[in-house]
Protein backbone atom coordinates (compact mmCIF):
# COMPACT_ATOMS: atom_id res chain seq x y z
CA UNK A 1 0.00 0.00 0.00
CA UNK A 2 1.27 3.46 -0.91
CA UNK A 3 1.61 6.49 1.29
CA UNK A 4 -1.68 7.99 2.51
CA UNK A 5 -2.70 10.86 0.26
CA UNK A 6 -3.33 13.87 2.46
CA UNK A 7 -6.32 16.13 1.97
CA UNK A 8 -6.35 19.84 2.80
CA UNK A 9 -8.22 19.01 6.01
CA UNK A 10 -5.47 16.59 7.09
CA UNK A 11 -2.71 19.05 6.21
CA UNK A 12 -4.38 21.72 8.35
CA UNK A 13 -4.66 19.32 11.30
CA UNK A 14 -1.01 18.29 10.82
CA UNK A 15 0.13 21.92 10.66
CA UNK A 16 -1.73 22.66 13.90
CA UNK A 17 -0.37 19.48 15.53
CA UNK A 18 -3.89 18.15 16.12
CA UNK A 19 -4.02 14.37 16.46
CA UNK A 20 -6.59 12.60 14.30
CA UNK A 21 -7.36 9.18 12.94
CA UNK A 22 -8.17 8.49 9.28
CA UNK A 23 -10.98 6.07 8.47
CA UNK A 24 -11.17 5.04 4.82
CA UNK A 25 -14.13 3.22 3.34
CA UNK A 26 -15.04 1.89 -0.09
CA UNK A 27 -17.19 4.36 -1.91
CA UNK A 28 -17.29 5.53 -5.51
CA UNK A 29 -20.00 8.16 -5.24
CA UNK A 30 -21.94 10.20 -2.71
CA UNK A 31 -23.52 8.28 0.15
CA UNK A 32 -25.22 9.89 3.11
CA UNK A 33 -23.72 10.15 6.56
CA UNK A 34 -25.64 7.20 7.98
CA UNK A 35 -24.15 4.90 5.34
CA UNK A 36 -20.72 6.42 5.94
CA UNK A 37 -21.00 5.68 9.66
CA UNK A 38 -22.00 2.08 8.87
CA UNK A 39 -19.08 1.74 6.45
CA UNK A 40 -16.52 3.01 8.98
CA UNK A 41 -18.09 1.56 12.12
CA UNK A 42 -18.29 5.07 13.61
CA UNK A 43 -21.04 5.62 16.19
CA UNK A 44 -23.95 7.43 14.49
CA UNK A 45 -24.38 9.95 17.32
CA UNK A 46 -20.70 10.95 17.06
CA UNK A 47 -20.77 11.29 13.26
CA UNK A 48 -21.27 14.77 11.87
CA UNK A 49 -22.03 16.15 8.41
CA UNK A 50 -20.82 19.45 7.00
CA UNK A 51 -23.42 21.74 5.47
CA UNK A 52 -22.86 25.06 3.73
CA UNK A 53 -25.44 27.84 3.68
CA UNK A 54 -25.61 31.33 2.27
CA UNK A 55 -26.81 34.19 4.41
CA UNK A 56 -29.07 37.06 3.38
CA UNK A 57 -25.94 39.27 3.43
CA UNK A 58 -24.34 37.06 0.75
CA UNK A 59 -21.83 35.47 3.12
CA UNK A 60 -21.31 31.72 3.39
CA UNK A 61 -21.46 29.73 6.60
CA UNK A 62 -20.50 26.19 7.56
CA UNK A 63 -22.70 24.16 9.89
CA UNK A 64 -21.47 20.85 11.33
CA UNK A 65 -24.36 18.79 12.66
CA UNK A 66 -25.09 15.17 13.66
CA UNK A 67 -25.70 13.05 10.55
CA UNK A 68 -29.19 11.96 11.60
CA UNK A 69 -30.36 15.54 12.22
CA UNK A 70 -31.53 18.47 10.11
CA UNK A 71 -30.23 21.99 10.47
CA UNK A 72 -32.69 24.53 11.90
CA UNK A 73 -32.18 27.40 9.45
CA UNK A 74 -33.64 30.00 11.85
CA UNK A 75 -31.39 28.89 14.71
CA UNK A 76 -28.42 28.69 12.33
CA UNK A 77 -29.09 32.24 11.07
CA UNK A 78 -29.33 33.55 14.65
CA UNK A 79 -26.08 31.77 15.53
CA UNK A 80 -24.15 33.60 12.78
CA UNK A 81 -25.97 36.94 13.12
CA UNK A 82 -27.91 36.74 9.85
CA UNK A 83 -31.58 37.53 9.21
CA UNK A 84 -31.83 34.23 7.33
CA UNK A 85 -29.70 31.51 5.74
CA UNK A 86 -30.48 28.96 3.06
CA UNK A 87 -28.63 25.85 1.99
CA UNK A 88 -26.48 26.26 -1.12
CA UNK A 89 -27.34 24.19 -4.19
CA UNK A 90 -25.53 20.87 -4.60
CA UNK A 91 -24.17 22.05 -7.97
CA UNK A 92 -22.45 25.00 -6.21
CA UNK A 93 -20.64 22.99 -3.52
CA UNK A 94 -17.37 22.53 -5.42
CA UNK A 95 -17.23 26.12 -6.70
CA UNK A 96 -17.74 27.53 -3.19
CA UNK A 97 -15.84 25.05 -1.02
CA UNK A 98 -13.40 23.25 -3.31
CA UNK A 99 -14.88 19.96 -2.11
CA UNK A 100 -17.35 17.57 -3.73
CA UNK A 101 -20.70 16.52 -2.28
CA UNK A 102 -20.09 13.76 0.26
CA UNK A 103 -16.47 14.83 0.76
CA UNK A 104 -16.99 18.28 2.26
CA UNK A 105 -14.86 18.77 5.38
CA UNK A 106 -15.28 21.71 7.78
CA UNK A 107 -11.51 22.24 7.32
CA UNK A 108 -9.61 23.30 4.23
CA UNK A 109 -12.30 24.93 2.12
CA UNK A 110 -11.26 27.49 -0.49
CA UNK A 111 -11.93 30.20 2.11
CA UNK A 112 -12.32 30.14 5.88
CA UNK A 113 -16.05 30.60 6.41
CA UNK A 114 -17.66 31.24 9.80
CA UNK A 115 -18.29 27.78 11.23
CA UNK A 116 -20.74 26.50 13.85
CA UNK A 117 -20.56 22.98 15.28
CA UNK A 118 -23.68 21.61 16.96
CA UNK A 119 -23.26 21.74 20.73
CA UNK A 120 -23.84 17.96 21.10
CA UNK A 121 -20.28 17.45 19.78
CA UNK A 122 -18.90 18.80 23.06
CA UNK A 123 -20.26 15.76 24.90
CA UNK A 124 -17.94 13.34 23.07
CA UNK A 125 -14.21 12.68 23.40
CA UNK A 126 -14.03 12.58 19.60
CA UNK A 127 -16.31 13.09 16.63
CA UNK A 128 -16.19 11.93 13.03
CA UNK A 129 -16.26 14.40 10.14
CA UNK A 130 -15.45 14.17 6.45
CA UNK A 131 -11.77 13.93 5.72
CA UNK A 132 -12.10 16.08 2.61
CA UNK A 133 -12.88 13.48 -0.03
CA UNK A 134 -15.42 10.75 -0.61
CA UNK A 135 -14.29 7.57 1.13
CA UNK A 136 -12.41 9.27 3.98
CA UNK A 137 -13.56 10.26 7.45
CA UNK A 138 -11.50 11.81 10.23
CA UNK A 139 -11.89 11.05 13.94
CA UNK A 140 -10.91 14.16 15.89
CA UNK A 141 -11.39 15.76 19.31
CA UNK A 142 -14.26 18.31 18.94
CA UNK A 143 -12.53 21.12 20.86
CA UNK A 144 -9.43 20.76 18.69
CA UNK A 145 -11.55 20.78 15.53
CA UNK A 146 -13.37 23.91 16.71
CA UNK A 147 -10.09 25.65 17.48
CA UNK A 148 -8.54 24.89 14.09
CA UNK A 149 -11.78 25.70 12.20
CA UNK A 150 -12.25 28.84 14.35
CA UNK A 151 -15.72 27.47 15.05
CA UNK A 152 -18.14 27.95 17.89
CA UNK A 153 -20.58 25.47 19.41
CA UNK A 154 -24.30 26.25 19.33
CA UNK A 155 -27.72 24.61 19.13
CA UNK A 156 -28.51 24.65 15.40
CA UNK A 157 -30.59 21.52 14.79
CA UNK A 158 -34.31 21.14 14.24
CA UNK A 159 -36.21 19.91 17.27
CA UNK A 160 -38.66 17.05 16.96
CA UNK A 161 -42.18 18.46 16.84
Amino acid sequence: MGKEVKTNAMRILDRNKVPYEILNYECDEFIDGLHTAQATGAPVEQSFKTLVAKGKSGGYYVFVIPIAEEVDLKAAARSVGEKSVEMIHVKDITAITGYVRGGCSPLGMKKQFPTVIHESAEAYPEIYVSGGRIGTSIKVEPQALAKVARAKFDDIIRKAE
